[in-house]
């Protein structure tokens, strides 16, 4: 079970009545945030979440508005008194952009760990109090006889915007069942079974025996495909395939505004739909509305005709996915 909670979903500016862009999924109790404009640490206080327990905040670019509130956000969680590392992900320039802001937050209590422009995967496994990430980690024997299969699998795909942006994948892994018919089979003792379940190697009378030969196939997990700052690209469709829920920026809603969709590098409402359809995503939930667009109900129409399971963001909106059953 994943939630997924909206924080904002404007663009360019924060409003009265919606912050800017923003999301937040929690996992077991960890968290992962995306993007962190003005204000976005207000919207998480009225959520009620906490800010302890954030592992990773995932960057997709460097405007203003998908960025200026993070100096203050970590101010906040370093106050609450999280010691345990802080992993930030983000395109080519992060590094530069995080020694600005560490301009104005010299002291925390936990470190940084900086991940730019990541080539290939980072695998993540949560812990009790904080996330452990491995960039192009090959399921391998880990030091302590642990067999590591990643809960969490982050994948990032360069987008086409006036500054360097990224889209994120989230890629939640569904832990197989246990296979007694194969743990028979595999002669494996009965008094290895727990552990071996819990994904731990055992060393048992001189022989080694491992998680894979008491568990099932790995079942299919859960995919949310994050997409904001950008053209309607090719390489979009096959980043997103087949999620479970393809949150993607729609700028504009009116199809009229496609010239300054273009000349922004932004899409409008049914260049987001086309996405979603042509990528077979389960569920669009459109966001980052321009601050003209004082109601985007009114064109929800528009991408809803071209793919029909199409939802608009709102502040404050909570979503929670459940792995099918499989």
């Amino acid at each position: 079970m994943l939630d997924v909670a909206f924080l904002g979903c404007g663009g360019t500016m924060p409003m009265p009545e919606r912050f800017l862009a923003s999301m937040l999924l929690k996992y077991n109790g960890r968290k992962i945030l995306v993007d962190c404009g003005e204000g976005t640490q207000v919207s998480m206080r009225r959520l009620g979440w906490g800010f302890k327990s954030i592992d990773i905040i995932c960057i997709t670019h460097f405007h203003g508005d998908h960025i200026l509130g993070l100096p203050g956000l970590l101010a906040t969680i370093s106050n609450s008194g999280r010691e345990e590392p802080i992993y930030i992900i983000g395109p080519e320039g992060l590094y530069e952009v995080m020694n600005g802001l560490k301009v104005v937050i010299p002291y925390l209590a936990f470190e940084i760990f900086i991940i730019e422009n990541p080539k290939g995967s980072i695998l993540v496994d949560f812990e009790k109090d904080k996330a452990v990430l491995f960039e192009n980690y090959i399921n391998t024997l880990a030091e302590g006889k642990q067999e590591l299969k990643a809960q969490l699998e982050i994948s990032t795909s360069e987008l086409d915007h006036s500054s360097p942006c990224i889209g994120y994948s989230f890629y939640i892994r569904r832990s197989p069942k246990f296979a007694v018919e194969k743990a028979i089979k595999n002669q494996v003792p009965k008094v290895l079974w727990s552990k071996l379940q819990k994904n731990e190697v055992q060393d048992f009378e001189g022989k080694t025996y491992t998680p894979s030969m008491v568990l099932a196939e790995e079942r299919k997990g859960l995919k949310i495909s994050y997409i904001t700052d950008t053209r309607p690209i090719e390489s979009i469709r096959e980043f997103v395939e087949g999620s479970d829920l393809l949150v993607c920026e729609g700028t504009y809603g009116a199809d009229e505004d496609i010239e300054k969709a273009m000349k922004n590098k932004h899409m409008t409402f049914r260049e987001s739909a086309t996405i979603a359809k042509e990528a077979n995503v389960d569920e669009l939930i459109i966001t980052h509305y321009s601050p003209a667009m004082m109601n985007p109900g009114e064109y929800i129409e528009n991408a809803a005709n071209v793919f029909k399971n199409t939802s608009l963001a709102y502040d404050g909106a909570v979503k929670t996915i459940n792995f099918k059953e499989n």
